[in-house]
């Protein structure tokens, strides 16, 4: 007799893997690269941490943006990082935040006095220095030699030397804290831009540092960037 064939079973189609969804990349939200020192600061402090982004430029002609720039805003939203469900905007908020979620990179010197110096200097640049800002704005297509500095803006310039000679002397450079370049370091070079673009006399260790920060590849990529921008803003490309 033939073999009895068992009768066939329908297979149940294979369960497929669920499958996680991948991660949405960080954002950077940035204003004009020219013009935008604040914007600088945040992208610097990314790129220090090592965070990969991808950048969300504002319209040239969005109002807000230019008021920021201007000026004119009473609180500066831009940079804005978006990350992992949180939005952190201002600058010295960023650089908290991306040394929590980036602890080995080094944002902040390990030494608990150094860190709270670091703090204290980056804090100054955040809410200081009005008159700087007012009488020496970003400009990075521009270069003005022999400008006249109005005089009061010279407090503000001798500070920031006074802070960089300080730093430089105390922790042995290159960077402020260093041979690490840290927050610190991000939220002074737009300062070394302008100080370079308005022609301002520096001291040998100051023009040191402005020429390691200009070395910085990060710093290339970024000049470079900002002076393939189309856009110009008249108010901020003064002459005097």
């Amino acid at each position: 007799m033939p073999a009895t064939t068992a009768p066939s079973r329908a297979r149940a189609p294979a369960r497929k893997k669920a499958v996680a969804a991948p991660a949405a990349r960080a954002t950077l939200t940035l204003s004009s690269k020219n013009y935008s020192s604040w914007s600088l600061r945040g992208w610097l402090m990314a790129k220090f941490a090592g965070l990969e982004f991808d950048e969300v430029m504002v319209p040239p002609d969005d109002a807000d943006a230019r008021r920021e720039l201007l000026l004119l805003a009473p609180s500066i939203r831009v940079p804005c990082l978006t990350h992992e469900g949180a939005k952190v905007w201002n600058t010295l908020a960023i650089a908290q935040y991306l040394n929590e979620i980036c602890p080995d990179a080094g944002l902040m010197p390990a030494d608990r006095i150094a860190r709270a110096h670091c703090r204290s200097i980056s804090g100054e640049m955040n809410s200081g220095f009005a008159n700087l800002r007012s009488a020496l704005p970003m400009n990075l297509k521009a270069h003005r030699p022999g400008f006249r500095i109005w005089a009061g803006a010279r407090p503000d310039i001798d500070r920031i030397l006074e802070i960089w000679s300080d730093c430089l002397a105390r922790y042995g450079g290159p960077y402020l804290f260093g041979a690490q370049r840290t927050m610190a370091d991000a939220m002074y070079a737009p300062v070394v831009t302008r100080f370079l673009t308005y022609d301002v006399k520096l001291p040998a260790d100051c023009a040191e540092y402005c020429r390691t920060i200009m070395a910085m590849p990060e710093m290339k990529q970024w000049i470079a960037a900002a002076k393939a921008e189309p856009d110009e803003i008249e108010e901020l490309d003064m002459e005097f």
